[in-house]
């Protein structure tokens, strides 16, 4: 290598457009593959919250999946549902992965943490609502692959709906990787307890 040990550009434009890298590099990509919710994991989610929110006679509710960076996947809304409750699902779904956790954790950190949670709502541009019914939604690997917003009853109802659809996918909440570390982003449920 010429000028010192640096690679000549000609082989980083290489490395770059090829995805090879030279011999004790790694590109930013290499064995990485970002994995998203699929339109069919979505329809099932969405499907299997307004189906379960009949079946315990909630009242109207309204349904989002979105991908991660909260770019809409898909949404429903039965009828009878009240306004703007594509704003409120979506508010959800993106609480809970700004903080990357479910939007009922969020809500419990803006009690504790107003300040804090006053600066992460305007720094959303009050997108993020800190109310349950947000959830992230993992795959096997507990890799993070979109978030769900569900709104219409209560907030503890909204969670248990938005959990009853993502299992009915097969997919998994924070709660199902709870045991896969630190990534995950909870803490056990006894700190003090061996794990």
């Amino acid at each position: 290598m010429a000028g010192g040990g640096r690679t000549p550009p000609v082989l980083w434009l290489d490395a770059a457009e090829t995805g090879k890298t030279l011999p004790g590099r790694i590109t930013p990509h290499e064995n990485h593959r970002m994995s998203i919710v699929t339109m069919a994991q979505a329809d099932i989610i969405m499907n299997a919250v307004i189906t379960r929110g009949a079946e315990l006679n909630c009242r109207p509710i309204s349904v989002i999946v979105v991908e991660p960076g909260c770019k809409v996947k898909a949404f429903k809304k039965e009828d009878g549902a009240s306004m703007i409750r594509f704003e409120m699902a979506y508010g959800k779904a993106y609480a809970a992965l700004a903080l990357g956790r479910s939007s009922k954790l969020v809500r419990e950190r803006a009690v504790e943490r107003p300040i804090f949670m006053r600066y992460v709502i305007a720094a959303s541009e009050e997108q993020v609502f800190p109310e349950g019914g947000g959830m992230l939604i993992r795959d096997d690997n507990g890799e993070v692959i979109g978030a769900v917003g569900v709104t219409g009853d209560t907030e503890d109802r909204d969670e248990e709906l938005a959990i009853h659809g993502i299992h009915a996918a097969g997919l998994k909440t924070d709660e199902d990787c709870r045991g896969m570390g630190r990534r995950i982003g909870l803490l056990p449920k006894n700190p003090s307890a061996p794990q």
